[in-house]
């Protein structure tokens, strides 16, 4: 097969427009084409230029060997095979206790689907709900304010990343086709397609939740078991050996091997680790505030003169800069035509986040704008980080008077110091509601300088992001975990061997394909340690 790269068309191309730069390109007819399909398409959006779809296309010819020639002569075309991701099997399908997963976020899910193709019948914990019931207590907290608990933004079926835009990027370089598996495995349980081959994929909370449910469905008939309504309370560890876990109900269940995938805002279960001697290390994260403009300003500034245009959709913006006192203040979780919502996990605090739909149709974009948070800032104990994290957030409660408003504040105020503006342009968004207060009040004051020096940098690179109007929400404290399970080449935790943490709860992955990777990762190695006795 052929493989075609940085192949640059209008962004309103037509597919015509398609075959013939592969034809042009390969200087082949058009007869001799047998198929292409897309492997990767992004969007060349630079100031001052034409906007580009910029692509890589899997090319099938009738005389791959005649066009040697041009082969050679261009950088833009390689030849390859077609490879798919190769699952694991095991051989010892049904000797001793199967595998358990705790945490039905992406990590476990994934960790799930690849144990039960393999045969190994996995139980998957899952201390909140199924995801549509999850669904249901999470509107009664926007609507109602009625906190649940076990049930929220933060913990239920498909984890944290269900309510956000289901963005699918991943830095990692993954030989092995794990993405590929990934993707392919979304798109099969309803995904929209075009997340095989774009280069900044999102699906959309929605369909998330249509996905999560139908990939679980999935992983039943291959043998595999949800129990819902289980939180773990306990390790069962001989030896330094895992042998199972006890259950919030009393019960326990025997098991050698167990992924740990709790996500990052499983307090209470860290709390249990660490009560249970396994290691844990402080590390940084970061917090800050969301911030939302018009849609409309962020697609003029990315878009110029074609902003609004119906083959573009919303525009997206990613922001960072080393301040002078060494934090770097970044973009996070960017999501556009979307909404600020709360997030709140424990009673009495405002976290927030952002969701959006796949259409990406809202009238604001909104962003998190957070600066670094270092061990030296909050303690060097590993639970420092999750004291520091709920001392703000319970700032940001009381600041909100105490309903579960979330404290918000004008970019202009913010930045002169004044407090009490009416709300201008640019509605807040979030849910459940939001009072106007002094947002550098929110924050530590090295955390607040920061940003303050990063957003009129910010608005440099686009014009109009320290607009007056423009809205802050506080807090946003889970951009991930502030600690790490440690554990060694081999995935297993280096104080308890048969545990294997994953996911963002583990410290080593953050986002939905990175912790899958995770997830699909720790599975393999499992298969192969009982593979080899």
């Amino acid at each position: 097969m052929i493989r075609l790269s940085s192949v640059n068309l209008p962004f309103d191309h037509s597919e015509e427009d398609s075959v013939i730069a592969i034809l042009k390109l390969l200087k082949i007819r058009r007869q001799d084409l047998l198929s292409y399909r897309i492997l990767k398409r992004s969007l060349d959006a630079r100031k001052n230029r034409q906007l580009l779809r910029v692509y890589s296309f899997l090319v099938v010819v009738k005389d791959q060997d005649s066009l040697a020639g041009t082969i050679r002569k261009s950088d833009k075309i390689t030849i390859v095979n077609d490879i798919d991701y190769s699952a694991p099997m095991s051989n010892r399908k049904n000797e001793g206790n199967p595998p358990l997963i705790i945490g039905t976020g992406p990590a476990g899910i994934f960790a799930g689907l690849i144990l039960a193709e393999a045969g190994l019948n996995p139980v998957l914990l899952e201390r909140g709900k199924p995801v549509h019931q999850r669904t249901e207590d999470v509107r009664d907290f926007w609507d109602k304010r009625i906190l649940e608990l076990e049930s929220n933004v933060q913990f239920g079926e498909g984890g944290a990343g269900t309510f956000s835009d289901g963005k699918l990027r991943t830095r990692v370089k993954d030989k092995s086709q794990r993405t590929k598996k990934i993707l392919g495995e979304l798109v099969l349980a309803g995904a929209p397609e075009e997340i095989l081959y774009e280069h900044k994929p999102h699906v959309g909370t929605a369909n998330l939740v249509k996905v999560v449910k139908n990939i679980r469905e999935k992983i039943e008939a291959l043998g595999g078991e949800y129990r819902f309504d289980s939180k773990v309370v306990e390790l069962l560890i001989e030896n330094e050996k895992i042998i199972g876990v006890k259950l919030n109900n009393g019960s326990e269940i025997f098991s050698d091997t167990v992924i740990l995938a709790i996500g990052h805002s499983a307090r209470d279960t860290f709390v249990m680790l660490h009560d249970n001697g396994v290691k844990l290390s402080p590390k940084p994260f970061s917090v800050g505030f969301r911030i939302e403009h018009p849609q409309e300003l962020i697609d003029k500034n990315q878009y110029g003169k074609y902003a609004g245009h119906p083959q573009l959709g919303a525009a997206e913006y990613q922001l960072a800069f080393r301040t002078s006192n060494g934090r770097s203040v970044y973009s996070f979780c960017m999501c556009p035509g979307g909404t600020v919502i709360g997030s709140s996990s424990e009673e009495n605090s405002i976290v927030t986040n952002g969701m959006s739909q796949y259409a990406r149709s809202g009238a604001n974009a909104n962003s998190a704008i957070v600066a670094e948070v270092f061990p030296e800032d909050y303690g060097q104990g590993p639970m420092d980080g999750f004291l520091f994290q709920r001392k703000w957030e319970k700032n940001a409660y009381l600041m909100g008077g105490g309903t579960y408003d979330a404290p918000v504040q004008l970019v202009g105020d913010f930045l002169n110091g004044n407090t009490g503006s009416a709300i201008g342009d640019v509605k807040p968004s979030y849910l459940p509601g939001y009072k106007l207060s002094d947002l550098r009040q929110a924050l530590p004051s090295q955390i607040v300088k920061s940003i303050l020096e990063a957003l009129p940098i910010f608005n440099g690179k686009i014009q109009g992001f320290t607009m007056p109007d423009a809205m802050l929400t506080g807090v946003e404290t889970r951009t991930s975990s502030p600690l790490r399970i440690l554990r060694g080449v081999d995935f297993q935790s280096v104080s308890c061997k048969g545990l294997y943490p994953v996911g963002e709860g583990s410290g080593y992955s953050g986002g939905i394909m990175s912790s899958a990777i995770d997830g699909i990762k720790a599975a393999e190695m499992i298969i192969e340690k009982k593979n080899s006795g």
